[in-house]
């Protein structure tokens, strides 16, 4: 029983130590990860697992191993920000595999990469017809950016002469029946006028709202709760 719990004291510890570190290290996708980040990260990981059965030798070795490692990635990361001949030198270069009607069959081997994969990799971006395609780039996070022919590419406003207006993103003001007063704020209004727009609805509690959002234009969509039970729907399909 006194194992059992050490141990979910241990794995307690080891959470709130790898919690910390990730949040030192900083945050980023797993695509943008380069090899030394992904494993570096698998190896913590693998030391905070150790940690958290380490009955006999404690936690001070297993800790220390988890500060030198994050140590190194904060360490690499921060050259990186700095240094262009260190960023390149860590993390690599893009490697041109394809441009204007040339697969350059060299880069392919330097970036472990057969041209069956390529192909692969064009489809899954939605080219299905290689010769469609301006230049393929092997980006130093490992994921592969595509250019597609100018008379590919799709229709812009730009191209037809247009001048569309900029989005903006909208304020969430209510969020499952909760107010959030900080965005009411920054958006410049008040409960009072809140209410007025809710009432338009026909909204007369703010916890019968899932969510209601305003824009910059001040139009303001609301999302009641269980609304399609309301109206006798369902959202299962027949």
């Amino acid at each position: 029983m006194q194992d059992i719990f050490h141990i979910i004291l241990l794995s307690s510890g080891s959470v709130v130590a790898l919690f910390i570190l990730t949040k030192l290290m900083g945050y980023r996708q797993m695509s943008e990860l380069s090899m030394f980040d992904y494993i570096n990260g698998i190896t913590i990981g693998s030391i905070a697992a150790e940690m958290a059965t380490a009955l006999e030798d404690g936690v001070t070795k297993t800790l220390t191993a988890m500060i030198v490692y994050a140590f190194f990635s904060i360490a690499l990361s921060y050259i990186s920000m700095k240094s262009m001949k260190g960023r390149r030198i860590i993390a690599g270069r893009p490697i041109i595999l394809l441009n204007d009607g040339v697969i350059y069959e060299k880069n392919l081997k330097k970036a472990k990469i057969d041209l069956s994969e390529l192909l692969v990799q064009c489809r899954v971006n939605g080219y299905f017809d290689i010769s469609k395609i301006q230049t393929a780039i092997l980006e130093d996070n490992g994921k592969i950016s595509f250019l597609p022919k100018s008379e590919e590419r799709p229709i812009t406003p730009n191209d037809m002469g247009l001048k569309p207006k900029s989005d903006h993103m909208v304020a969430n003001l209510i969020i499952d029946g909760k107010l959030m007063k900080n965005n009411l704020k920054h958006s410049g209004k008040d409960t009072i006028w809140l209410n007025k727009q809710l009432a338009a609805f026909g909204v007369t509690d703010m916890k019968e709202v899932l969510l209601a959002t305003c824009d910059l234009e001040n139009n303001v969509t609301v999302y009641r709760k269980n609304e399609m039970e309301h109206k006798g729907e369902s959202d299962v399909l027949d």
